[in-house]
């Protein structure tokens, strides 16, 4: 401030006045000519404290005064000349009261005043009504901040449209890897010469190099077998466009050949960190590869995981050498631990228990303390048949445990084997998940997003019929400590039987050899027939749901229950079932309510349809030609609006593929 200094000044002059006064009037009494002089000199210090102070006044007004009118100017230009749109609106019919030269402009018009939000802008009147603070809105191809200030009835634009441009340059030159993968490079190749396996080689690498090339995407061979690839988002959405038609192309070219050669590809994405991209590529392939491979796997950093392909039967690839291993592994395991805990998962199949019957058996064979839990509540009526023969067995039934007394039970040294699931949340109890550390997983659905976390060993076979053949084929490399019983036996066959439809659908030449290893060892046919028997009330509800089958696309047929009737899940597959052994059918679905806040859907397929990509679309899973899902809180038309509104979206992109 100009006077500052001057102000100062002045208030030291006062004092001094004020001390020469007192000192006068005492000098006053001695010599009074010396007070009438300094009276004098009083004065004139006082008139020119009063001349500065009058004068600093004036500097200080003419200052604000200066001060008060930039202000205003720089209101004034901030408000008719910024780039910030600003408007004056009425609450009662919603029409523009006033609004500054920018905003105008920005709406190609010398003028917005009376003319109506709806005509103008309508997505700002929901804004307004939903009492919305700040949302991003699209005017005349650019992209504005609204804030509003309901109470003031004000809305302020700001554009932001070259900050989205930057936002969205950046996401989309995001580095992405990939790692292609040869499914069944190996065993093609086998029986091979080498001239026709540089041929193969040659084939497959141009055709890869031709669609990379043509995509934008370094691409690199690092082994017969496999291929990195490195691009960005903006391509990897690209491809997504396309459905990655190179699985098709691939798998077309070489069948030509007479060559089954399929693609399996890991993409690890959404993040920038180099080392991290790599360990989520190779995760997505893992997985892709633990569904049957010919597809591909995109893994974000999120864990959020989208499938693209897979819609051929897997090709069994199997090996003795890997059954052999694994089984060397599990024995190791259960070796370290002071006990085994075997669980299925919820409402077990004749396949969850016969695999927890088999690893019992291992168990049992290595001298180890082991448990299959149960839970007694959730049993159809083949498992409990199953269960009344091996009461006949106290030395087996005294074996199965509750998954309350599992808790109690276990420690930290305590092995748990989950078979025929590899999801958390479909295991028979999910505490025993959490409060076990120590996981081994047995399973041959094909893998899907959801995964226990951190497990010992994991054993996937999507090739394999059922979990209780994988299960017969490490016992065959067990100790031979203990003599598989004919009822033990007789279980296992009894899950190879029921998930291959009496070797009918996913059964390969390794299952012949388990159901011949099984059969040797004592397993009962007959008795297995007696399992799987199905009473007068279950084939009467069947018949009712086959009732209402629909046709609502080529080859796809679609059962449903009645609302105020509830189903349990070995019903709906087995109609799922029926339905699939009738002509022109080449995928079923059951629709039917399971509890008052849940409806399932049971979905089967002949391999042309691929079941699993659907469920998993409805937060399901399973495989190509058997899966199924749950939905919360709907009823059953509304479940079955979802499945043909799923179903019309994967036939749709299957032909565009």
């Amino acid at each position: 401030m100009p006077s500052y200094n001057k102000r100062l000044m002045r208030y030291p002059l006062y004092g001094l006045i004020a001390v020469s006064l007192i000192l006068l009037a005492i000098v006053f009494f001695y010599y009074w000519w010396i007070t009438a002089i300094g009276l004098l000199l009083l004065g004139a210090l006082f008139y020119f404290a009063f001349y500065l102070e009058q004068k600093s006044n004036e500097e200080i007004e003419k200052y604000i005064s200066t001060l008060s009118y930039r202000v205003k100017r720089v209101g004034e230009e901030a408000l008719m000349e910024m780039p910030i749109g600003i408007m004056l609106y009425n609450e009662e019919d919603y029409s523009i009261e006033w609004t500054n030269p920018f905003l105008a402009s920005c709406f190609n018009e010398d003028t917005l005043v009376g003319r109506s939000l709806y005509d103008v802008c309508e997505t700002l009147v929901p804004l307004i009504k939903q009492e919305v603070d700040s949302e991003t809105v699209a005017l005349y191809e650019r992209k504005y901040r609204v804030v509003l200030k309901l109470e003031e009835r004000l809305i302020y634009f700001f554009d932001i449209t070259e900050q989205l441009e930057i936002e969205k340059l950046y996401e989309e030159e995001q580095s992405v890897i990939a790692i292609i993968f040869l499914d069944n490079y190996d065993e093609v190749t086998q029986g091979l010469d080498d001239q026709t396996t540089t041929t193969l080689n040659s084939l497959v690498t141009s055709i890869l190099n031709k669609w990379t090339t043509a995509k934008g995407i370094f691409f690199k061979r690092i082994s017969s077998d496999k291929f990195i690839a490195v691009f960005n988002e903006r391509i990897l959405h690209d491809l997504e466009g396309d459905k990655f038609t190179i699985l098709d192309e691939v798998r077309e070219v070489t069948a030509k050949k007479n060559i089954p050669l399929t693609l399996s590809i890991g993409v690890g994405a959404g993040t920038s960190s180099l080392p991290e991209l790599g360990e989520l590529a190779q995760s997505s392939l893992d997985i892709a590869l633990g569904r049957g491979g010919d597809q591909v796997a995109i893994k974000k950093a999120n864990g959020k995981v989208k499938f693209y392909g897979g819609k051929t039967n897997p090709v069994e690839k199997r090996t003795r050498v890997r059954a052999r291993v694994i089984s060397h592994a599990l024995r190791e395991i259960m070796l370290e631990k002071d006990k085994v805990m075997i669980m299925g998962h919820k409402y077990p199949d004749m396949d969850a228990i016969g695999a927890a019957i088999g690893i019992r058996k291992v168990a049992e064979m290595n001298q180890k303390e082991s448990y299959i839990i149960l839970n007694s509540s959730e049993i159809d009526t083949s498992v409990q048949r199953l269960l009344d023969e091996i009461k006949q067995y106290p030395e087996l039934y005294a074996h199965f445990i509750s998954p309350d007394e599992a808790l109690e039970m276990a420690t930290d040294n305590t092995l748990l084997v989950v078979v025929d699931t590899h999801k958390p949340s479909l295991v028979i109890d999910e505490r025993l998940v959490r409060r076990i550390e120590n996981i081994i997983v047995i399973d041959h659905h094909r893998r899907g997003e959801d995964f226990i976390k951190n497990p010992l060993l994991v054993y996937m076979e999507p090739y394999a019929s059922s979990t209780a053949e994988l299960v017969t084929e490490l016992m065959e490399y067990q100790p031979k400590n203990g003599k598989i019983n004919m009822l033990e036996a007789t279980a296992l066959l009894a899950g190879i039987i029921v998930d291959t439809k009496s070797f009918t659908l996913r059964t390969g030449s390794r299952t012949f050899d388990a159901a011949s290893y099984l059969r040797a060892q004592g397993a009962d046919t007959v008795l297995v027939q007696k399992f799987l028997k199905e009473d007068l009330r279950s084939f009467i509800q069947r018949s009712k749901l086959i009732e209402t089958v629909k046709f609502p696309f080529s080859g796809i047929a679609i059962a449903k229950g009645k609302e105020d009737a509830k189903y349990n899940s070995v019903l709906m597959a087995q109609t799922a079932d029926t339905m699939l052994t009738m002509n022109g059918v080449d995928a079923s679905f059951v629709i039917a309510r399971k509890s008052d806040d849940e409806i399932g859907i049971s979905a089967r397929s002949l391999g042309s349809i691929n079941v699993q990509v659907v469920m998993e679309a409805m937060n399901g899973g399973g495989h190509l030609s058997n899966a199924a899902t749950q939905l919360k809180n709907i009823t059953v038309d509304q479940a079955e609006a979802q499945l043909l509104k799923v179903i019309g979206e994967y036939l749709e992109g299957s032909k565009e593929s």
